[in-house]
């Protein structure tokens, strides 16, 4: 018995003809991602049904491409972007019926239209928010997009959104959908219905760790005096420039290796004299007296290209460490100068 016409056919037939439609090979590597229960269901479809008109396949495979295409479309801009270009392409009425079966079925990560808009436009669209909304929304940005987002805020909001990310949990549905529909009306459906852990120490210890030097600092010097325990707990957590004197002798000077000297010469211009003595003594003579004269030779300098310097070299510690080419100790020791 053939399937009735494709108007009359439930989600779970239109997936068997789907699957049909794309041959053994392909539907297996879809298997592959399925759940047991859904390959049982479709298992027992594609085994119930008979003969597919070439018509019905057609269709069926029209509008999974017509489904993929709009769900890639949300993924760039969002909802309205969706709809503005599926009518352009398909006409308003057919636009309309493919978003709603998006809306009912799919489900997008929250904020995603956000993690494609540049951060510039971004940080104009919700400068003015309230700070725990910032937190919200950055917690799902990546760490770089949202470091560029804090380091642009006025610097009375940025500890205060540093602190609130830090300091967050879990965040239930409702009120992402709430923040969501001020920066989307139509994407609240999207969202994915289990409570979500975002934000937390380890969230704002990568946004932090990426931002310029001198909003690291401005934030850890406001959290030291509004949240002492909270700025420690990060601290043990983060490494700043002056946090080179945690690594031992050999480690440091697997770190020199991988520095450009112009970088170190600027980086020290400004440092303190623990940390070139430690950078000193482990370079060779020439080297460390090479350093030395370009730093007396290059004259004042501004503050951002002494911090950029050393930002470098944290970087060059951090990809290091990451990769496990060296252990840094991390909590207790003496209080470091930041």
């Amino acid at each position: 018995m053939a399937i009735a016409k494709q108007t009359e056919m439930n989600g779970v037939q239109k997936a068997a003809v789907l699957l049909i439609s794309l041959g053994p090979e392909k539907s297996a590597s879809i298997f592959k991602h399925l759940k047991d229960d859904e390959i049982e269901q479709l298992t027992l479809e594609i085994a119930n049904t008979r003969s597919v008109s070439p018509q019905t396949k057609e269709q069926i495979l029209s509008e999974f491409y017509e489904v993929c295409i709009a769900q890639q479309y949300i993924a760039e801009g969002g909802i309205n972007y969706a709809k503005e270009l599926l009518e352009k392409a398909l006409g308003p009425d057919k636009a309309v019926s493919v978003i709603n079966k998006l809306t009912s079925s799919l489900q997008v990560r929250p904020f995603e239209f956000v993690r494609k808009t540049e951060p510039a436009q971004l940080l104009n669209f919700i400068q003015d928010e309230h700070p725990q909304t910032i937190a919200l929304i950055l917690s799902y940005l990546p760490a770089g997009q949202a470091a560029q987002i804090v380091s642009a805020l006025p610097p009375e909001k940025q500890a205060d959104v540093a602190k609130r990310i830090a300091q967050m949990d879990r965040t239930s549905p409702d009120v992402i959908k709430e923040v969501e529909r001020v920066l989307e009306r139509k994407l609240s459906s999207l969202v994915n219905q289990d409570y979500t852990i975002i934000g937390g120490v380890d969230a704002i210890v990568d946004i932090l760790n990426t931002v310029d030097r001198g909003t690291e600092k401005h934030i850890m010097e406001n959290l030291e005096l509004e949240e002492p325990e909270l700025a420690d707990e990060i601290r043990r957590k983060m490494f700043v420039f002056e946090d080179i004197l945690l690594l031992d002798d050999r480690t440091v000077q697997r770190v020199l290796r991988e520095v450009d000297n112009n970088d170190l010469s600027m980086a020290l211009k400004n440092a303190n004299e623990e940390v070139k003595s430690l950078i000193f003594n482990n370079l060779s003579k020439r080297l460390a007296t090479m350093i030395q004269e370009d730093m007396e030779y290059m004259g004042p300098v501004r503050m951002k290209d002494v911090e950029e310097a050393q930002q470098k070299i944290v970087n060059v510690i951090r990809r290091l460490e990451d990769a496990g080419d060296i252990v840094i100790s991390r909590g207790g020791g003496d209080e470091l100068v930041v």
